[in-house]
C-alpha cells in the first residue's frame, strides 16, 4: 500500500499529548479520525516522537499507509478539512518508500523552549510559553548549557517514567539566546529522554537566576541522579520544531 509522510503543526493546549489515550483527546486520534473521514480507512499513525500534554509542534512527522493512491496534495487538503475545528494542521504530505518510518528513519530532532522573562503576566502567550518574572541572565544560562553537550549519562534530566533502555544520549546542540523579553532555548539531538529538555530548562533557570553556580550545575549533572537536578519546566513552553531524515 502507498505510504504517506505528513508534517503536522498543532497547539498542544487541551490535548492529552500526541498519543491516543482513554483519559482525553490525543492529537493522534484527531488525525487518524481525519484520515478515516476522507478515505473510509482506519489507519494507525506512526510518529517521530510522542509529545506530552500541553506540548506544541511546529513540525511533527508521522506516516501511515492507505490502500488507495490519492495525490499527496489531495491528502493534505482532505486532512485539513476533516481536522476542523481542532488546532491541528497538516502542512505537507508526501509519498515515501515502503521502508520509510517516521520514528526509526529519523536522524535528528530539534526542540524549542520559550521563556517570557518579564514582570507582567502573560496574556496572548499564555499556554504558549513559560512566564518567569525574575530577571534571568541568558549569558550564564548559555554557558551552563555548553556543559551538557556531548555524549553523557543524562539521568539527572530523565523522568522517572522514562522507558528508554539507557540514560546515555548525545546532545548535539543546546543554545540559549535572548530576544527582547523572550529567552529561547534550542535543543538538538538524534533522540531525547522523557522530559529531558524540560528538565534541562528548569535547571538552567536556576543558573539564570543566580541560585546555582556553574559548579553546582556540573555537580548535579555528574551525579546522574534526577533528585539532584532542577525542576521540570512546564509543558506549555516546549515546541517540537522539526525532525531531520
Amino acid at each position: 500500500m502507498p505510504r504517506y509522510h505528513i508534517t503536522v503543526e498543532y497547539d498542544g493546549t487541551g490535548f492529552v499529548g500526541w498519543q491516543r489515550q482513554k483519559n482525553g483527546l490525543g492529537v493522534q486520534q484527531v488525525v487518524e479520525d481525519a484520515v478515516a473521514g476522507f478515505s473510509g480507512e482506519a489507519v494507525r499513525l506512526h510518529v517521530a516522537g510522542r509529545t506530552d500534554s500541553g506540548v506544541h509542534a511546529l513540525g511533527q512527522m508521522a506516516h501511515f499507509d492507505l490502500s488507495g493512491d490519492p495525490d499527496p496534495r489531495t491528502v493534505r487538503e482532505a486532512l485539513n478539512f476533516h481536522l476542523k475545528p481542532h488546532a491541528v494542521a497538516v502542512l505537507k504530505a508526501d509519498r515515501v518508500p515502503d521502508d520509510f518510518h517516521a520514528r526509526f528513519s529519523a536522524k535528528e530532532r530539534i526542540y524549542l523552549y520559550r521563556i517570557v522573562n518579564r514582570r507582567a503576566p502573560l496574556t496572548v502567550m499564555r499556554d504558549r510559553a513559560w512566564w518567569v518574572p525574575s530577571r534571568l541572565d541568558a549569558a550564564a544560562m548559555a554557558a551552563g548549557a555548553k556543559m551538557l553537550l556531548g555524549h553523557h549519562n543524562f539521568s539527572t534530566f530523565r523522568a522517572s517514567q522514562c522507558q528508554a533502555d539507557s540514560p546515555m544520549k548525545v546532545l548535539d546542540g543546546l543554545d540559549v539566546e535572548r530576544e527582547g523579553e523572550e529567552i529561547l532555548i534550542h535543543a538538538r539531538a538524534s533522540s531525547f529522554l522523557h522530559h529531558q529538555v524540560r528538565n534541562m530548562v528548569g535547571t538552567l533557570r536556576l543558573v539564570g537566576e543566580g541560585k546555582w553556580s556553574p559548579g553546582d550545575l556540573r555537580a548535579a549533572f555528574e551525579a546522574a541522579d534526577r533528585a539532584r537536578g532542577g525542576p521540570t519546566a512546564p509543558a506549555c513552553g516546549l515546541y517540537l520544531v522539526s525532525v531531520g531524515y
